[in-house]
């Protein structure tokens, strides 16, 4: 009867805990003792909390604010750039970068490895611009200059037009026939030579004839075989 007395003379502002809520003591509990735990170890923080590196309260150092006004963020630049060269300074670092790419280019053309681009770089490739440059005619070299002047031709006289097209198409037939034996004589020259290299055969094929539907002064790096050498 007590027991029922001061049960019914309980506040409602005091309600007796819930079964939820000791459930949730007990899961922060159990929370903050994995926090500790991973702290300890080393390991991620479980899912649901920021990790070390995403909690805001770790950041470290004040983050600069925004420029407001176009003359702050010119300011910045400026320090940013380093010290003012004067006009005589700024000439001879133009003058040195001038002098530095012509070296390379010149070295690149010359056909220094170290200068090449990847696509022209190692032994292989170097035999297969040996073969196209020593090539005394190429159809595929012809092909420009011949292709130009056909569209010359059909727009200074629009009525042999007609005829140009067909002109057009057996002039890309034969450039295709040219560039697949071309590309079968440098595989079969580099297999020789090179039994071991890993160059794909179409890959190959296809730079060669690229290099061959180019003018000659106009290949890069410079021909460094005559027309009609031997390329061993």
């Amino acid at each position: 009867m007590l027991a029922g007395v001061k049960l019914l003379g309980r506040k409602k502002d005091n309600p007796p805990p819930r079964d939820s809520e000791a459930a949730g003591d007990v899961e922060a509990t159990a929370d903050s003792d994995a926090d500790a735990e991973a702290k300890a170890s080393g390991k991620t923080a479980p899912k649901g909390r920021p990790t070390p590196k995403r909690d805001s309260s770790r950041r470290r150092g004040p983050i600069a604010p925004a420029p407001m006004t176009t003359a702050e963020a010119r300011r910045r630049r400026k320090e940013l750039r380093g010290p003012k060269l004067s006009r005589e300074e700024r000439r001879e670092d133009k003058a040195e970068r001038r002098a530095e790419m012509s070296q390379r280019r010149e070295r690149m053309m010359a056909g220094d490895d170290a200068y090449l681009l990847p696509r022209d770089k190692g032994p292989v490739r170097a035999l297969a611009r040996d073969i196209v440059d020593a090539r005394r005619i190429s159809v595929l070299g012809l092909f420009m200059p011949a292709a130009l002047g056909l569209i010359f031709i059909m727009l200074a006289v629009p009525q042999v037009q007609y005829y140009i097209s067909p002109a057009m198409l057996v002039l890309m037939a034969i450039m295709i026939v040219d560039g697949f034996f071309l590309g079968r004589k440098v595989n079969r020259v580099v297999d020789e030579k090179y039994p071991d290299h890993t160059e794909g055969g179409w890959k190959l094929g296809f730079y060669a004839a690229s290099r061959a539907s180019q003018l000659r002064r106009m290949r890069a790096p410079r021909p460094r075989v005559s027309r009609g050498e031997k390329v061993a």
